[in-house]
């Protein structure tokens, strides 16, 4: 009767161990929710930090000197150029 016992011991902790396991791993995939929000969160703010960058940098070049001047009249002919070539693209 003492092998039978100590078995039945064995699976009552076996089955606490489960429990405790089956609860870590839901903490752990809230826990993995969570951090993929704030990934999302933070990704967006760096995406639009980077857009107001490229905007400052622009204004900046606009008021700037005459090299900054340029710089900015050839990135936006290069743009304009793009755009043409979509245009052309759409009417084929």
């Amino acid at each position: 009767m003492e092998p039978l016992a100590q078995l039945q011991n064995n699976v009552h902790l076996l089955l606490q161990r489960i429990d405790e396991l089956e609860q870590e791993v839901a903490a752990l995939r809230q826990t993995n929710t969570e951090q993929r929000e704030e990934v999302m969160q933070a990704h967006s703010e760096l995406v639009e930090t980077q857009t107001k960058y490229r905007k400052l940098l622009l204004a900046h070049a606009m008021i700037g000197g005459e090299e900054d001047r340029q710089k900015a009249k050839n990135q936006l002919t290069g743009m304009i150029a793009q755009i043409d070539h979509a245009l052309e693209l759409l009417k084929q």
